[in-house]
């Protein structure tokens, strides 16, 4: 019996025991223990709400925005203007562009023929586009819309060859310079006539028709109306590059068709239309006389 009793007050002071544990698990301590003081605590900026002034994060480091400085205005110190450097001379030749003292422009493509038209105001000056002879002068307008010859569309025109060896022409002219001769002797830049709309540019707007080729006689008109673009010349003529020459291309242009090719575009002129001849009374045999 008394054993029995002695188990019995040890199984109550037992349970008295786990009861006053504060997980009331027998044996195991639920209290917190002390944070060891070498654990860093957490970083503040994941402690720290979206709401609690945070400012924005940048998707690239995932860290935040960083908003640079303002800087200073920085004034450069002052220096020497820029040395003006002289386009390269490009051939012995010096050009000028050939609409002097108007504003001029031009289309920088092929429509029809090889040639530019420069749109520029009645009376401008068309002067040489380089030293040398005039070759041809024609100082009157006899295209007529009823032929439409070709040799006349080009109106009052003046041709020269120059010093390059290239013929350069220019028409549509309202006027020829006065005095103005086959066979004298011009410089770049000299006046050699007016523009103005005749030929075919009557009504159109007046324009200085340009045109680039080779010598030959008058009677192969066609090739003194082009055989060259000009455009690319004319742009460097008016850019200040005055000494690109166009007389390598025209050179290989010859040799490629010959001094005097066929005209194979806008050639033909308009059928003149002759009005009917009358007929003309014929006698078959004795008149009617009446003899007394």
């Amino acid at each position: 019996m008394r054993s029995g009793r002695l188990a019995a007050i040890a199984a109550t002071m037992l349970v008295a025991t786990a009861c006053a544990a504060p997980g009331g698990v027998a044996g195991i301590s639920t209290r917190p223990t002390s944070v060891p003081q070498d654990v860093p605590s957490a970083p503040a900026a994941f402690e720290a709400s979206p709401s609690a002034g945070r400012g924005p994060i940048d998707a690239a480091t995932l860290g935040p925005t960083v908003t640079p400085a303002p800087q200073a205005r920085v004034t450069p110190p002052a220096g020497d203007e820029p040395v003006r450097v002289p386009p390269p001379k490009l051939s012995r030749f010096t050009y000028a562009f050939p609409v002097k003292g108007c504003r001029a422009t031009y289309t920088r493509g092929r429509l029809v023929l090889p040639k530019a038209t420069i749109w520029t105001g009645k009376g401008c000056a068309f002067v040489a586009p380089v030293g040398g002879v005039v070759h041809e002068v024609n100082a009157r307008n006899r295209w007529t819309a009823s032929t439409d010859r070709g040799a006349d569309r080009e109106g009052r025109f003046v041709s020269i060859v120059g010093d390059d060896g290239v013929r350069y022409l220019g028409g549509h002219l309202d006027s020829v310079a006065p005095g103005l001769r086959p066979g004298a002797r011009v410089a770049a830049g000299q006046l050699l006539g007016r523009v103005g709309d005749s030929g075919n540019a009557k009504d159109e707007g007046t324009n200085l028709y340009f045109a680039v080729s080779w010598s030959t006689s008058a009677k192969y008109w066609w090739v003194r109306r082009g055989m060259v673009d000009p455009w690319t010349y004319l742009d460097a003529w008016l850019n200040g590059n005055a000494t690109l020459s166009p007389a390598a291309r025209v050179a290989a242009v010859r040799a490629a068709v010959g001094a005097t090719p066929p005209c194979r575009t806008l050639c033909a002129s308009k059928p003149v239309k002759r009005p009917p001849k009358k007929p003309v009374p014929t006698q078959t045999g004795e008149p009617d006389v009446t003899r007394g």
